[in-house]
């Protein structure tokens, strides 16, 4: 009887995908409503703003009375929605 399962050192499961696009989704939703954010950079810098724009590479955070900034995404750690609002 031939045995029709994988070869050797191989699993039944696929890898997952490298991207699913919810980053992308995210970020938009973000930018469209201004929502403010914290960013914490990989530096442990905490940055305020909204996200005016984004692509692959890098955000652009818009901040009220301090330059605006565009961040490479491999700079940061991670972003948290702010509970207050911005003015």
């Amino acid at each position: 009887m031939p045995f029709h399962g994988k070869g050797p050192g191989q699993k039944g499961r696929i890898p997952p995908p490298a991207e699913t696009s919810e980053e992308a989704a995210y970020l938009k939703a973000l930018g469209e409503k201004q929502k403010p954010v914290s960013i914490k950079l990989a530096d442990g810098e905490v940055v305020r703003g909204w996200i005016e724009y984004y692509d692959k590479n890098m955000v652009r955070l818009t901040r009220e009375g301090q330059p605006n900034l565009f961040i490479f995404k491999h700079e940061i750690m991670y972003i948290a929605e702010d509970a207050g609002r911005r003015k």
